[in-house]
């Protein structure tokens, strides 16, 4: 048997690998939970490039443990 980890209560799953981002088809690197509710999915492409908008509408988020996305400073910065 396997162990499972359950993660905190309020935090964000990151995305699975068979996820795709929302916006080009290719792998999931970052889940985003939107204020108005709901989920984002983005490659590390995606993600970095739309960084900037993306915190602005962001309340949580968890990326790939490889994935190293630029909007995780801005997010800190904002709270």
């Amino acid at each position: 048997m396997t162990p499972t980890l359950t993660p905190p209560a309020g935090t964000v799953a990151g995305p699975a690998a068979d996820e795709r981002c929302d916006r080009c088809n290719a792998a999931g690197k970052l889940r985003l939970t939107l204020a108005g509710g709901g989920e984002l999915v983005f490659c590390g492409h995606h993600a970095n490039r739309y960084a900037e908008d993306l915190v602005k509408i962001a309340v949580q988020y968890a990326a790939d443990p490889e994935f190293n996305w630029r909007g995780a400073d801005m997010m800190s910065n904002s709270n």
